[in-house]
């Protein structure tokens, strides 16, 4: 009843962050101009201030779901909100790893443009001094210069220093951990530890290291991971953090997030509300509470996605139960593919499409998205292209919040509410740092000659997404004029896009200083 009511209305490097590469040149453009300034208001948007709350799983693979086509998984709750509401094949995040994509998110930005990423390692390390820079603006930032209550339950990794905290950074309350849940694994050698054997070129020891961690994953132990679980409030007479426990008791993270994001979603009053939600699974190694443990068709993996889809459920209730769901923009997707090559037993499924975690293929990037708003948006399917870079800019335009900052951003209005044609014609795909693939229109552009490190191509490879999803034929030589109009377009977005030097890389440039001025 209430879904007709509504409708009525492999290589090491290539699998463990890169290290080798640290030393590579580093070029930096610093061009002034913006890629693209972030859409006004469209008229077709509500003009109210809708609660925002953003579901935002980790390693969720675009076929991960039964409205995307998975066949064992069930996922009741998703598929609901994808019948009442509008679900988006042909979403996109700008870079197929956790950090990047969270940054530009949350900042509307490209993460070349914020220093969000990194040359020799694609995401943020436990123990690093630095984090989200304070300059950037956040979009709970923003929302709360609006009036919102902000709360994020879920995993950050965008610093795990305390002046970093999300606490730091817009959020009223945070409840979660700090980076992924495979960090800090025990037994094993820190990072910086790591980069020395690395730089040390003892490769054989790095690949015993990494196959032991690898095999964690059959049958994890959370105690194996040191992971800490913070509760951190911030007002105006302060901020103070918590350590509940370290290490977290993964099994039953995901249903103490839900219990969290009910509560906060439970107390508050008049007032608009923004939660985010940044799951920690179904990133590897994978945990479900005990009623969920061995339930799923799919296996353990399933088991998390369908714990996450009861997650969903309960968000929706308790907006239901508060009546507040018809003021509610729900955003659901995931951060990025899912991480097959550590594991295809226990990893996800990219659906139709080539590639995983890490690469800038299609079961990278392409991330399986819903946007749900009873009586506001128009439900639908819609291949209309769309970014994480964009939920700034169309959120901006809902609230009337500042979203000048976010210059990568497109307002997706039209789409949402008009069931209209959306703004976004291009999208951009970066991995560590560097530009290896470009979508415009139906046609995308491959610009190495490999997914994971490899040289750029001196003829980009050309495919037709609408006719190959696998990207298995190269159209280059056969359709020239369709190749140079992309390699335009790359040429305009490079040209246009500034640059920020790697924050990610910073610690480890400094620990080659500090080591070498401790050998003199």
């Amino acid at each position: 009843m209430r879904s007709i009511k509504r409708m009525c209305g492999r290589s090491f490097l290539g699998r463990f962050p890169g290290f080798l590469d640290v030393l590579k040149p580093l070029v930096y453009g610093c061009l002034l101009s913006a890629l693209a300034p972030a859409a006004t208001s469209d008229t077709g948007a509500p003009t109210t201030t809708p609660n925002i709350v953003i579901l935002f799983t980790d390693d969720l693979g675009w076929g991960d779901l039964g409205a995307f086509g998975h066949p064992y998984i069930k996922t009741p709750s998703i598929d609901q909100l994808a019948a009442e509401g509008q679900q988006w094949t042909d979403f996109y995040v700008p870079a197929p790893v956790c950090s990047p994509s969270r940054a530009a998110l949350l900042t509307g930005r490209h993460p070349v443009r914020t220093g969000l990423y990194g040359v020799g390692t694609p995401v943020m390390f436990p123990g690093d001094t630095r984090g989200i820079p304070h300059s950037e603006v956040t979009l709970a930032e923003a929302l709360k210069a609006k009036g919102y209550s902000t709360a994020i339950m879920g995993k950050w990794h965008l610093g795990d220093a305390p002046d970093f905290f999300p606490t730091r950074h817009g959020f009223d309350y945070w409840f979660g951990i700090p980076y992924s849940n495979d960090m800090q694994f025990a037994g094993r050698p820190g990072v910086e530890d790591l980069f020395r054997l690395q730089q040390a070129g003892k490769t054989n020891e790095l690949m015993q290291i990494f196959s032991d961690f690898l095999k964690s994953f059959e049958a994890p132990d959370y105690r194996d991971y040191n992971l800490p679980l913070w509760r951190s409030r911030c007002s105006n007479l302060g901020c103070t953090d918590e350590l509940l426990e370290q290490p977290a008791v993964q099994p039953t993270l995901t249903t103490r997030l839900t219990k969290e994001a009910v509560q906060f979603i439970n107390a508050q009053g008049d007032e608009p509300f923004f939660l985010y939600l940044p799951y920690t699974m179904p990133h590897l190694p994978i945990f479900a509470d005990t009623p969920f443990q061995g339930k799923s068709l799919a296996g353990p993996y399933g088991d998390t996605v369908e714990e996450i889809d009861w997650s969903v459920g309960e968000i929706i209730k308790a907006l239901e139960a508060r009546g507040v769901s018809d003021n509610t923009l729900v955003f659901f997707s995931s951060d990025n593919g899912p991480w097959q090559s550590a594991s295809t037993e226990f990893a996800g499924s990219a659906g139709p499409f080539k590639g995983s975690k890490q690469e800038v293929y299609e079961g990278g990037v392409r991330v399986p998205t819903v946007f749900w708003w009873p009586g506001k948006i128009t439900p639908k399917v819609t291949a209309e292209i769309g970014s994480v870079l964009d939920l700034f800019a169309t959120i901006s335009a809902v609230t009337g919040i500042d979203g000048s900052t976010a210059v990568d951003g497109f307002d997706l209005s039209s789409a949402l509410f008009r069931g209209g044609a959306g703004p976004r014609d291009e999208v951009a795909l970066y991995r560590k740092g560097e530009l290896r693939a470009y979508r415009k229109g139906d046609y995308k552009l491959h610009l190495f000659d490999r997914a994971e490190g490899g040289e750029p191509l001196e003829t980009p490879e050309l495919y037709n997404l609408k006719r190959d999803l696998a990207e298995r034929e190269n159209l280059a030589t056969e359709q020239p004029d369709t190749l140079r109009a992309l390699n335009a377009a790359v040429a305009k977005h490079q040209a246009a896009m500034e640059r920020k030097p790697p924050l990610f890389d910073q610690r480890f440039l400094e620990l080659i200083h500090n080591d070498r001025v401790s050998e003199q």
